[in-house]
């Protein structure tokens, strides 16, 4: 690995975001901590609601106001802090440094702007470019993301394209730029499986092309296994476990990231085996509004104890840099801990 790939371009630490309800504050993020370093993709898992995508609003400066605000914890890219800039700032950086894929490609785009218009309207915008010069780059990058005649397409309406083109779309808008980090945020949700593929292997493609570096947003641990270089788990807001994908999915010591691979169907298990059925998590995930002292993942974990319930898990830390929140880590013991 070359120093280059080594740098550290995004940096989030003990990030902490509260919202105001009319039941009271509610905690969203609590303390998250992570790295993303140079061309890697690093996968975000978990069930829905325990803070994958606020973690993305949070980075991009998007958190719904006036309800939303952080409290806590510094976002750094490049080393610089991301929560001191003005709007404006922030402005000029969203799309430019930092580009975001969002979940539903039928909506994201605008539908009374052609395609074309809308990637050459983030070039100029963010490049400064002229009109000719900003079309011609954005018929360049429709060509780098395989849409069928580009120069013709360049004219399009989103109606026109089919799901699985529409995000090839929106990936074209976010790397015009070619930012330090990509953020995708389920990006092949509603697509079949053979288009999800396609779009995961033009990732890639566009990864290794511009040297993106991609925080990648998913429920599916095949998807992580297959893109990611790093995963980071997360569970009522909080990361419960993160570290290489070899390292946390063939040995995960937090009994919720055990509970997530034991769900994944294994095809080649004998009927016969000791595991012909798919496990399930017991119980459902709870209300932020609720979580308080101690593990929020106590009341569905095996391994429970009163200390789980009373007090905050410690921070264990593995070789290799796999690390973990909990008071009964499985598995190997600990190289050190903080």
């Amino acid at each position: 690995m070359t120093r280059e790939k080594e740098q550290t371009v995004l940096h989030v630490d003990r990030l902490s975001v509260e919202f105001k309800t009319r039941r009271g504050t509610m905690t969203v993020l609590n303390g998250v901590s992570f790295d993303l370093k140079r061309g890697e993709t690093l996968g975000i898992v978990g069930e829905s609601g325990s803070g994958k995508s606020m973690s993305a609003l949070s980075i991009m400066g998007l958190l719904p106001q006036p309800n939303g605000r952080v409290t806590g914890g510094r976002i750094a890219l490049s080393g610089k802090d991301l929560l001191e800039l003005s709007e404006k700032a922030m402005s000029a950086v969203r799309g430019n440094d930092i580009s975001m894929i969002f979940q539903e490609p039928m909506t994201s785009l605008n539908p009374v702007l052609t395609v074309g218009e809308q990637i050459s309207e983030t070039i100029r915008v963010h490049r400064g470019w002229d009109r000719k010069k900003a079309d011609a780059h954005a018929i360049e990058m429709l060509t780098a993301v395989d849409i069928p005649f580009p120069q013709k397409r360049f004219n399009d309406y989103p109606h026109q394209f089919s799901g699985g083109m529409r995000q090839r779309v929106m990936i074209a808008i976010a790397l015009a730029c070619e930012p330090l980090v990509l953020i995708a945020d389920e990006p092949t949700t509603a697509l079949d499986v053979t288009v999800q593929a396609q779009i995961f292997d033009l990732l890639e493609k566009m990864q290794n092309e511009v040297g993106t570096s991609i925080f990648l947003i998913t429920h599916d641990m095949g998807v992580v296994a297959e893109m990611a270089s790093r995963v980071a788990v997360m569970y009522a807001g909080r990361i419960v476990e993160q570290g290489a994908v070899t390292q946390v999915l063939s040995a995960p010591q937090h009994p919720y990231t055990q509970g997530l691979v034991n769900c994944v169907p294994q095809i080649d298990t004998d009927p016969g085996s000791e595991r012909p059925f798919l496990e399930e998590i017991p119980g459902v995930v709870p209300s932020l509004m609720d979580v308080g002292t101690g593990c929020a993942f106590a009341a569905r974990c095996g391994f429970a104890t009163s200390e789980c319930w009373d007090r905050d898990p410690p921070l264990h830390v593995f070789e290799g840099g796999h690390q973990l929140i909990c008071w009964h880590p499985q598995g190997q013991r600990t190289a050190g801990n903080g």
